[in-house]
């Protein structure tokens, strides 16, 4: 059979000490249709210099002076390169083979039945195309992966940024208008000498009091000031509130002395916190609910806990569960990650980042008491 001329040409290194087998190889080859250029070497030393340039696939004797086919496949192997390797003997066992095949080789083949050949070196040089395309298919989806990572961190910082932005603005702009309003009013109500006069600035006084707790809350929820005190005192205060709010009991046990942290990190804890506090009151229907804080091995964990109805699979697996997906992205902006489990018996949410530089605390267990928020505008 003749090449096919538009056949794409294929160089083929021959590892053979025999010029006669050579030529043998070639004919099949040509017979076989396979339009190939074929550089034959029979020593490891040129086999190693000939793995520097391109070949679609190496075809190996099994018997050379002073080297071995099962030597060039692991040279071949660890060099990296991912060639098509078919080994071809005149006297290969059936163990041999197999050994041969479990280490990567494409194909063995026998001198005497050189049929094989061009299916099998077609067959081997489109399984490690196929393998090709899979890998840099797998490169470009972890590039597009990392990407989206990336994004996502710069959405979160972003959010955090205007979050912080907006908390700045209500504090000087409405909360500074709202206490001046509050002090007019309570001017007027003392030089006031009509009681319908007086009903009225009682009343509007109330008014702006609703309207300073609900900017305070509002800003607490944008950015928590308490963070300036220090992860244990916003983990103290935010337990306080949901308490409060829920009657759900909770119980803290936090280290003694607050461990200092990176940049980033308490707000991303506090986050963490807030988003299982705020599914506990949604779903949990749980009676209590406990938050540890620990530093060991160089990694900060908190660890939220409640004794609830837990999450199904079903739950977990909800296209639109974007507060557990946030949780996790959020967490990769400081190098950590989460791990949620549920059960019958409640479900349990552990954020984990490693530290560098951080000295482990003592602890105590200790019923949270409710920390000053150094945000307020004050009482008036």
């Amino acid at each position: 059979m003749q090449a096919f001329p538009n056949a794409p040409l294929l160089r083929l290194l021959h590892l053979e000490d025999s010029e006669l087998d050579h030529e043998l190889m070639r004919a099949h080859l040509h017979r076989g249709g396979m339009n190939a250029e074929v550089q034959r070497i029979d020593s490891e030393a040129d086999f190693l210099a000939a793995l520097k340039q391109d070949w679609d696939a190496v075809v190996s004797d099994y018997n050379l002076p002073g080297f071995s086919g099962l030597v060039a496949l692991d040279l071949l192997k660890s060099s990296g390169r991912d060639i098509p390797f078919v080994l071809v003997s005149g006297e290969i066992g059936e163990d041999t083979a197999v050994e041969a095949m479990r280490n990567g080789a494409s194909d063995y083949l026998l001198k005497n039945n050189l049929t094989r050949l061009v299916p099998a070196l077609m067959h081997a040089i489109e399984a490690t195309e196929t393998r090709r395309a899979r890998l840099q298919a797998d490169r470009e989806l972890d590039e597009s992966k990392q990407r989206l990572r990336e994004l996502a961190q710069h959405l979160q910082t972003s959010i955090e940024l205007e979050r912080a932005s907006i908390a700045r603005e209500i504090h000087d702009d409405v909360g500074g208008s709202l206490t001046a309003l509050k002090f007019d009013l309570a001017w007027i109500a003392r030089h006031a000498t009509s009681d319908p006069v007086l009903q009225r600035v009682q009343s509007a006084l109330e008014t702006v009091t609703l309207a300073i707790e609900s900017s305070q809350r509002i800003m607490h929820n944008l950015r928590p000031a308490i963070l300036e005190q220090g992860l244990v005192a916003a983990l103290q205060w935010i337990a306080s509130r949901f308490e409060r709010r829920t009657g759900v009991a909770c119980e803290l046990r936090l280290p003694s002395r607050a461990p200092e942290l990176p940049a980033g990190v308490p707000l991303v804890a506090y986050r963490t916190a807030q988003e299982a506090l705020t599914n506990v009151t949604k779903h949990a229907q749980a009676t209590r609910v406990q938050i540890d804080l620990s530093l060991a091995g160089g990694v900060l964990s908190l660890e939220i806990s409640d004794n609830g109805r837990g999450l199904s699979q079903d739950d977990l697996a909800k296209a639109r569960s974007f507060g557990i997906r946030g949780l996790h992205e959020r967490a990769g902006t400081v190098g950590g990650w989460v791990d949620l489990s549920s059960g019958g018996g409640g479900t349990t949410l552990i954020l984990s980042v490693p530290l560098t530089g951080s000295r482990v605390p003592s602890f105590a267990i200790s019923k949270h008491h409710d920390a000053a928020d150094p945000s307020e505008w004050g009482d008036l």
